[in-house]
């Protein structure tokens, strides 16, 4: 049966209560699986838009659903090179026998000269640290809901926003970039830059790869959270699995104008129009100027919920290929002045890909981590993945807006080893360096610092030292785990990257 036409199948008057809950689950099981593990765009019926689809989508009613159905079960995540995992936390995932795949939430996706995802990052997959009870970004996620939930009601008291947390992190590389015009010579799109299964599918770079499917569905107002991936450098605050949270609002021509004097006159597009800093060529200069002031209001509103009250903001024009006229929102904080989130007008032509023509609106996305480190006082990102009880508990606060400031764990010392090689002749990059020290030493590994280079003179060969910072977030290390470690990463670099070592 079509969700959206309801064609096929027996009268819903004819099935038992039994059988109609158990249709719907099957349904709802359906078009997930087919959005959220990356197999294609929603395949539901040709008409856009569907209506039928929002009260399956609405989060009240995904929690009647059983737990096998609101959450998909996390798949071991399985070794893809023999060395790959070596670390003091924990026995390594054992080999799947499937050697030319991948295997992600219970899905296999085949191997190709794009795969470059690693089992340390699979084994992140379907933690899911945001929808933890009581975890630091849980609180935050929790926080954003609220305040969306209290401010934006509808005329019967209904909350406009739909939140939506539980959405696969395997998407298909036409939803991360193509849906947001992302262009195809873009440098987002570098496998330097991002875990890919293969040609076609990827680990989420961004929660945004979601915003044209939801819209497909229909909804107008939504926020989206959860785990995204990006291959980057090592550091106390950069890891290659965050969590990010956005926020889409759609308006059609009577939201918009309906409250302003003699909006019956003003239109949302105009023909024949130019793009200008300010707007966009088929955006009226009243439309943008409205719903930019609509998502600064509302963005200033909930950092003054998070931060306070008398919180100082300001506003800095940047660029998104998704967004025009785009901005990054600063907040002032303890003397300093922070970038907590991008946001803009949506690019009309990805609001028309998404079937809601007739309308046009803002978009924001942040960085959950990130706000949770300046909120909280938490020192190193690699601290929201612990299990220590003395750091968890800290978070479990009677209510979700109490304050709390992280009390640190005692400060164990770091241990540092060096490391150098010739570099090869070609294909080396320093994200793949950083992503197999990630690989092989895990959460061990506090830093990465590129500490020298050097060109040979004669032979005009590159050598690259770094130095590499171990430190355990719940105990002291000894020299001899570390050499252990050490050790492999110097041998999985002679092996997968091709260089010369010099130790």
């Amino acid at each position: 049966m079509c969700l959206e036409c309801g064609q096929g199948g027996r009268n819903n008057s004819e099935l038992t209560q039994t059988e109609a809950r158990t249709r719907r689950a099957k349904l709802f099981h359906s078009v997930c699986s087919r959005t959220v593990y990356g197999l294609g765009v929603m395949r539901i019926c040709p008409k856009a838009r569907p209506l039928l689809l929002l009260p399956l989508l609405k989060p009240a009613a995904l929690h009647r659903w059983p737990s096998h159905i609101r959450a998909s079960p996390c798949a071991q995540a399985h070794r893809l090179l023999p060395y790959r995992g070596v670390a003091t936390e924990g026995p390594a995932s054992h080999p799947s026998g499937q050697r030319d795949s991948v295997e992600v939430l219970g899905q296999l996706f085949r191997r190709d000269s794009y795969t470059n995802v690693t089992a340390k990052i699979l084994s992140k997959v379907g933690r899911n640290l945001h929808n933890q009870a009581h975890h630091p970004l849980w609180l935050l996620k929790e926080r954003i809901k609220a305040h969306f939930y209290g401010a934006f009601v509808g005329r019967r008291g209904n909350p406009l926003f739909s939140v939506y947390d539980n959405l696969s992190p395997v998407v298909t590389v036409e939803q991360n970039f193509d849906s947001l015009l992302i262009p195809a010579d873009h440098a987002s799109r570098k496998k330097g830059d991002n875990y890919y299964l293969n040609q076609g599918h990827m680990l989420r770079a961004h929660t945004s790869a979601h915003q044209r499917d939801l819209i497909r569905c229909g909804l107008d107002t939504f926020l989206v959270a959860g785990d995204v991936y990006r291959r980057d450098e090592i550091d106390t605050s950069h890891y290659p699995v965050f969590h990010q949270m956005e926020g889409v609002r759609l308006f059609s021509n009577h939201e918009l104008f309906g409250r302003v004097e003699h909006g019956e006159d003003l239109r949302l597009f105009e023909s024949g129009g130019r793009r200008t800093p300010q707007k966009q060529e088929t955006h009226t200069l009243e439309a943008v100027k409205l719903v930019e002031f609509d998502l600064k209001q509302t963005l200033t509103r909930l950092m003054r919920h998070m931060f306070g009250e008398d919180l100082e903001t300001r506003w800095v024009e940047c660029y998104f290929p998704f967004t025009h006229p785009s901005y990054e929102m600063e907040v002032h904080f303890q003397g300093n002045w922070l970038e907590v989130l991008g946001c803009g007008v949506m690019e009309q032509e990805l609001v028309n890909s998404a079937g809601a023509q007739n309308k046009m609106g803002w978009a924001f996305g942040l960085g959950l981590e990130r706000l949770a480190m300046v909120l909280y006082g938490i020192p190193d990102i690699r601290l929201f993945w612990s299990e220590d009880e003395r750091f968890l508990e800290q978070f479990r606060l009677p209510h979700i807006d109490d304050a709390v400031t992280f009390k640190p764990l005692s400060k164990y010392p770091p241990l540092t080893n060096d490391i150098s090689f010739w570099l090869p002749a070609a294909n080396y990059t320093e994200n793949d360096f950083y992503d197999l020290v990630r690989s092989v030493g895990g959460d061990l590994v506090e830093r990465v610092s590129l500490i020298d280079q050097f060109t040979h003179p004669k032979t005009e060969k590159v050598s690259h030292c770094y130095r590499i910072t171990y430190r355990h977030m719940e105990r002291t290390l000894t020299q001899e785990e570390v050499r252990v470690v050490h050790q492999a990463i110097e041998k999985a670099a002679e092996q997968d990257l091709g260089v010369q070592g010099r130790y």
